[in-house]
């Protein structure tokens, strides 16, 4: 079962890299992150940033490393597991996928002033991916969000 949402608007403690690919037009980028680590944030921040470098849509890559981040904290956060952050480069769409093993799904919400900096995460995401959503897998879930050129239409 899928769910979609379109919104507007190493070695250690760090991520484990795994072979990019590259098929044609469209790069990938595959990381580990262990379960409760997270300093690799930061290191999945660079990775992104790094794997995008010539990505033609430099603006975007601003936008894709802060959502990332925030996916992937939401997913070391709120499970118990780690998570397989997976980014697919194409040269007018960016996909981002982060995938846990845990069912229960996220859904956004507005946070309180008490939250502090807490519950914003998919919120962010929902302003300013072009698309996003969560798709159920037997184990967990992936939650995702793309990213165009500008010149696409909007789903």
């Amino acid at each position: 079962m899928t769910r979609h949402q379109a919104g507007r608007g190493s070695a250690g403690s760090g991520p484990v890299r795994t072979p990019d690919a590259q098929q044609g037009d469209q790069r990938l980028l595959r990381r580990k992150v262990g379960r409760a680590d997270l300093s690799a944030v930061r290191d999945i921040r660079r990775a992104v940033r790094e794997f995008l470098g010539p990505w033609p849509h430099a603006g975007a890559v601003d936008v894709a490393e802060l959502l990332t981040s925030e996916l992937v904290t939401n997913a070391l956060v709120h499970t118990d597991d780690g998570a397989i952050v997976t980014v697919t480069a194409e040269e007018r769409r960016l996909r981002v996928e982060v995938r846990d093993f845990v069912p229960a799904l996220p859904t956004p919400h507005a946070p309180s002033d008490d939250d502090g900096t807490h519950g914003r995460g998919l919120l962010l995401v929902q302003a300013l991916a072009d698309a996003w959503g969560v798709h159920e897998h037997d184990l967990g879930k992936a939650v995702w969000f793309e990213l165009g050129d500008g010149t696409a239409p909007r789903p």
